[in-house]
């Protein structure tokens, strides 16, 4: 499989790269493109940072407002997965005993995520090629926070949603005048506490009775994605002729 997507993502590069147009370079004002990559969950059930993760696949849309500030609407679909393998987690969470009562049999879950949403993105660099007098460089770091709602679902649970906000950092660097490659990690907060739902018993709903909040005691999932994207909409620009 690594073999084929890597032969694919060449593939692309070499079509992308050869139907350039020719002569001066255009500047194109939004991407289309896709990525590949993984998703982990972090809850009560992670038992540390990507200790379960899973794979997941994104597909965005880009408007580019100059050189330095992007908006991105995307979609992504992923799997979760966790247990609670050397954690600690009480029959019940009210219990006064010393040992802060019985620890509770071993739970596993696995489930899909699905999320779409927006993001604005903040390059560190004027991103871009051609225009050498604007300081445009082919490779440029960036940052990005961003609003947008998930779904839990599958796993022998109901399906849950909540609002979730990622926040992360990328880099991308541009192939050829219209493609553009990249990798983006992102940390995904959720307004939700059911992503990680099971048909075991007891859930892993609020384990330890502590009070939540909007974001407090809620699951999180990180996504990691190698992506490729095509520019289009070229800018207008006045004949002078």
């Amino acid at each position: 499989m690594p073999r084929l997507i890597t032969l694919l993502v060449a593939t692309v590069i070499a079509l992308g790269c050869h139907a350039q147009d020719g002569g001066e370079l255009l500047e194109y004002q939004q991407e289309i493109g896709g990525g590949i990559g993984l998703d982990s969950y972090v809850g009560d059930a992670a038992g540390g940072f990507m200790k379960h993760p899973g794979m997941m696949g994104t597909l965005f849309w880009r408007r580019n407002l100059n050189p330095r500030m992007v908006v991105k609407v995307f979609s992504s679909f992923g799997h979760i997965s966790g247990n609670t393998e050397g954690i600690f987690i009480p029959t019940d969470p009210q219990s006064e005993t010393p040992e802060g009562g019985q620890p509770a049999q071993l739970i596993h879950f696995s489930r899909n995520v699905l999320d779409v949403g927006a993001q604005f993105e903040m390059n560190f660099l004027g991103y871009g090629m051609g225009a050498s007098y604007k300081g445009l460089k082919r490779w440029s770091p960036y940052v990005t926070v961003g609003v947008g709602m998930c779904i839990g679902m599958g796993g022998g649970a109901k399906a849950a949603a909540g609002m979730c906000i990622p926040l992360g950092a990328g880099f991308r660097f541009k192939v050829c005048p219209r493609l553009n490659l990249g990798f983006e990690w992102t940390f995904n907060f959720t307004t939700c506490d059911k992503l990680d739902d099971s048909e075991a018993t007891p859930h892993l709903v609020d384990p330890y009775g502590i009070e939540s909040g909007l974001f407090k005691n809620k699951d999180c999932y990180t996504k990691m994605a190698l992506t490729l994207s095509y520019d289009i909409a070229p800018k207008y620009r006045k004949c002078n002729n």
